[in-house]
């Protein structure tokens, strides 16, 4: 404050530090404002013109994709579907791509995360949802399977309600998500050729592959899944035993003559047959079956395990107990590991989720553990 001499007195800064007794309330401090505006909070646009808090509809609505096999789904109806469930659930119109032969889905899934879409639903055959969850493996955008074609291999290990699509679109915008595995197979082809693909269900080299390759594409649209059987037999008649080196992570390196090596995420077939009744798609580790039959009664030694053993009595407490007093046999071999490095000296045929994958002579198999989130309907839990 000026004196009327207009100098200016020195302060004591210690006396002017001393708390005094005086107590002041907000309204009593001038805001610091300029320009007429008030003290309060304010919401601005890029330009800095202030706008109003209350402009809800300026914020970006969530928005979902649909990924679907025409052949394999009615487009028309599932896209009108997913359209009427959006809007009630007050998200942005859905994008719609169709799969092809020369994109199983894949690709357009990548362009549909480009986009920034809060969800994908995928509907075709378990080549697609295959496709797509590569695609979206460690996106943590999550993934609806909407149960279509004849295997639906995911959907049966994960309990999803296959006859109901509306319950399954339903859980995309009003679910619950949970995080499963994938694996990743690294092929080597003859010439050297290397590429990544990954696998939801279950993988594999030799007979069962072969079995694939052979099994009649007509005859597998009439009859689904069925069909497989009139590819085994026919695979059957030339299959014979083949020499591979195989290496699962922190155990020793094997060498053994086998029909069949499997990499597995899940364990349930069609037809209520349990592959690996142990098999989990959220523990971090892959199930790896060797199959080394030696002879005919060899093979009926591993339908025995397949269809009796782990299909039937694995389900009762006195079934297990005869299980834990069977002496083991060499037939069919069970371990589990974060991988299985694989490798043939000739090349033999490779299959993904029931993909044939040509022919490679080395395979080198991870898993990403917990990296593809799915939704599921509220409550729904899935199998340990």
């Amino acid at each position: 404050m000026a004196t009327e001499s207009g100098t200016t007195p020195e302060r004591d800064a210690a006396a002017a530090a001393e708390p005094d007794d005086v107590i002041r309330e907000p309204g009593d401090v001038s805001p610091d404002t300029s320009d007429g505006e008030t003290g309060e909070a304010k919401r601005v646009d890029e330009d800095g013109t202030k706008t109003s808090f209350s402009d809800s509809d300026d914020r970006p609505k969530p928005k979902a994709a649909l990924v679907y096999n025409p052949i394999k789904v009615d487009g028309d109806e599932l896209r009108a579907l997913v359209t009427s469930r959006a809007e009630a659930a007050g998200w942005s119109a859905p994008l719609f791509y169709e799969t092809t032969v020369d994109d199983l889905g894949d690709d357009v899934t990548r362009q549909a995360l480009e986009e920034g879409v809060d969800a994908v639903l995928v509907a075709g055959g378990d080549g697609t949802v295959r496709a797509v969850s590569e695609a979206m493996t460690g996106s943590d955008v999550p993934l609806t399977i909407v149960p279509s074609g004849t295997g639906n291999l995911l959907a049966r290990n994960l309990r999803l309600p296959l006859e109901d699509k509306a319950a399954m679109v339903e859980a995309t915008f009003d679910g619950d998500t949970h995080a499963m595995d994938v694996g990743l197979a690294r092929i080597r082809r003859p010439d050297g050729e290397t590429k990544e693909h990954a696998f939801v269900v279950m993988g594999g080299m030799g007979l069962d592959a072969a079995m694939i390759a052979n099994t009649n594409s007509d005859l597998k649209k009439k009859v689904g899944w069925v069909a497989y059987v009139d590819g085994a037999a026919r695979s059957l008649v030339q299959a014979k035993p083949f020499p591979v080196m195989y290496q699962v992570p922190n155990h020793k390196m094997h060498r053994a003559n086998v029909q069949s090596v499997l990499f597995a995420n899940c364990g349930s077939l069609p037809a209520g047959l349990e592959l690996i009744p142990e098999a989990s798609i959220a523990d971090g580790e892959l199930d790896i079956v060797i199959f080394q039959p030696r002879s005919a009664f060899g093979w009926l030694l591993v339908w025995r395990r397949v269809a009796w053993d782990n299909s039937f009595l694995r389900k009762f407490r006195a079934g297990r107990k005869i299980l834990s007093l069977r002496t083991a046999d060499s037939s069919v071999r069970y371990t589990k590991g974060t991988g299985i490095d694989l490798a043939a000296q000739e090349a033999h045929p490779v299959q993904l989720d029931g993909d044939e994958f040509g022919e490679a002579t080395h395979v080198a198999v991870r898993i990403a553990a917990g990296s593809l989130r799915i939704a599921v309907p509220k409550g729904h839990t899935l199998p340990a």
